[in-house]
């Protein structure tokens, strides 16, 4: 059994899918200004104990067949009532009792969101209040956008003062490209790495007048140690804590908010969104095993990283699902694929793409927008932002 959180459009699509008569349709809206789930693959011996809660509970559910063996619901109502639906539905037998628990992480997963704050250095952003939005500062010679744009520490200086005028809210520093097929290539070293990314970072944290907070863009735990040591405030690791052993160690002890990204060398998934779920929680094991605190971990379902075309669009059409694992959601789709191969694009007209996918991504869920393009994509997050997070 998994439930989903379901914000209003997803409530009204979902409604508009099943043929809800108007009556029940209003029914849920009106509750839904608290709290909706759709829970799916119901044993049809718990369906028929949950038709005992349709009627005499404060909460709103609605039931219907998705299968032959197995059902789907709809359920609303505030925290408070569901988690009193829970408690009942508990009551009921082993299988129930696991749908009541699975009613009772999804609500909690839920309003911890609401209730985190990612701690940045002395800057404290609560999340959902706004869309941060990260900027890429790539230090190398050959990433697939910007390579050799900015890999002289003049010129990185220059465009990391000019994403802060453009109103960024972190800079995002890499020295090693994972452009598409890097993984199949000789990589980086520490010591390169470090060459390329400790100039600008040291620069950087030297200079008064700057004043955002910085995140270190390895998967190296070398390299994350002297980034951090120097007072980098973020950690980004783009194979989530499982390429280097020793990372997910530095992280604790420095006590910085870490985003795990979902990768892996192939596209053969049995179930995708549920695999990369599972692989992302593989991740999340990884730093709580090392001792990294729960509040300052950061999802990122990895658009572009081990995922063909197709599966990038079905993970951005899932982003909810991965926003209800209960942590900050990072989004990265700033020129990618995703938006060369839908548009017929080269890399350098990819804005108006890599707009919409970020617009999509907020409205599902996304708190952190890791962009290029900051002053364009610093519009669409406020635009997005004033409709979505009233």
């Amino acid at each position: 059994m998994y439930a989903m959180y379901m914000d209003h459009n997803l409530i009204k699509h979902e409604l508009r899918k099943i043929g809800l008569a108007q009556e029940l349709t209003s029914h849920f809206m009106r509750h839904s200004i608290c709290h909706t789930l759709k829970i799916r693959n119901i044993p049809f011996s718990v369906l028929l104990e949950l038709e005992k809660l349709q009627t005499g509970n404060n909460a709103a559910i609605y039931l219907y067949r998705d299968s032959d063996d197995s059902a789907c619901a709809i359920i609303s109502g505030t925290e408070s009532e569901l988690i009193s639906a829970a408690d009942v539905i508990k009551t009921f037998g082993d299988d129930s009792a696991r749908l009541g628990e699975t009613i009772e992480r999804t609500i909690n997963r839920a309003t911890r969101i609401a209730r985190t704050g990612i701690q940045l250095g002395k800057n404290l952003y609560t999340v959902g209040e706004k869309t941060l939005v990260m900027g890429i500062l790539n230090v190398t010679p050959d990433s697939f956008s910007d390579g050799g744009k900015f890999d002289r520490i003049e010129l990185a200086l220059a465009q990391a003062y000019q994403m802060a005028e453009d109103g960024a809210d972190i800079i995002d520093i890499g020295g090693e490209s994972t452009r598409p097929g890097y993984e199949k290539e000789k990589r980086v070293t520490a010591k390169d790495e470090l060459n390329r990314v400790m100039p600008i970072i040291e620069a950087l944290k030297k200079e008064s007048s700057f004043k955002l907070p910085l995140s270190i863009d390895t998967y190296k735990a070398e390299t994350a140690e002297r980034a951090l040591e120097a007072g980098v405030e973020m950690l980004n690791d783009v194979w989530g804590f499982k390429e280097d052993s020793e990372i997910a160690g530095v992280a604790a002890r420095y006590k910085v908010p870490v985003c795990l990204m979902h990768n892996r060398r192939n596209t053969d998934y049995q179930d995708l969104i549920s695999d990369i779920i599972n692989e992302l929680k593989e991740s999340i094991d990884l730093a709580h095993n090392a001792g990294v605190a729960d509040k300052h971990i950061i999802i990122d379902p990895g658009i572009g990283f081990g995922k063909n075309y197709q599966q990038n669009l079905d993970v951005m059409l899932h982003l909810r699902e991965f926003k209800d694992m209960g942590y900050p959601l990072l989004l990265g789709t700033s020129r990618k694929s995703i938006v060369g191969k839908t548009l017929n694009l080269p890399v350098d007209e990819r804005i108006e793409g890599t707009a919409a996918t970020i617009a999509y991504g907020i409205s599902a869920g996304a708190d952190i927008v890791r962009v290029h393009d900051v002053k364009q994509m610093k519009r669409v997050a406020e635009m997005t932002d004033a409709m979505v997070r009233r």
